[in-house]
């Protein structure tokens, strides 16, 4: 009597995995494209460059929170709100050939917010290789309400 049922369920998973397997090869290509736009910045370059750069940290508010980069300059907007806010939080204040590091917290989003950047036309974005498991895993520090933290 549970058989109608169950096999409905597995349908429905299945059809989910597909349409999920489909949405990852669109979306790893979505990465690559934004990933080939974007030219990226390693760790060691960024660290030497955090007082001349606008950090924009792309990810979710409560990621923010358990902390950052720190710079002199460092910026939050989720990667979902980037388009309507880019111009008030950064063009407006910094311009739009300001040198501007986007990161996340391994990298996809970090280069598609970045080539977002650029089709609003700010001409000086990279990524951050990594992104902030990067920064981390090299032993740089991040910031969070508790202070200055390291990776031991």
């Amino acid at each position: 009597m549970d058989m109608p049922t169950n096999l409905h369920t597995k349908l429905e998973q299945y059809g989910a995995r597909c349409d999920e397997a489909m949405l990852n090869a669109h979306f790893r290509a979505l990465v690559e494209e934004a990933m080939a736009a974007v030219p990226a910045i390693s760790v060691d370059a960024l660290a030497g460059e955090l007082d001349r750069v606008v950090l924009l940290d792309v990810r979710e508010p409560e990621e923010f929170a358990s902390g950052h980069i720190p710079g002199k300059t460092v910026l939050t907007i989720p990667r979902g709100k980037l388009e309507f806010m880019a111009i008030e939080k950064i063009a407006r204040v910094h311009g739009q050939d300001a040198p501007i590091v986007t990161y996340c917290l391994k990298g996809p989003r970090g280069a598609l917010a970045g080539q977002q950047l650029q089709k609003l036309g700010f001409t000086n974005v990279r990524n951050l290789t990594g992104g902030i498991l990067g920064w981390l895993e090299a032993g740089q520090p991040i910031e969070s309400y508790l202070g200055r933290l390291a990776k031991v």
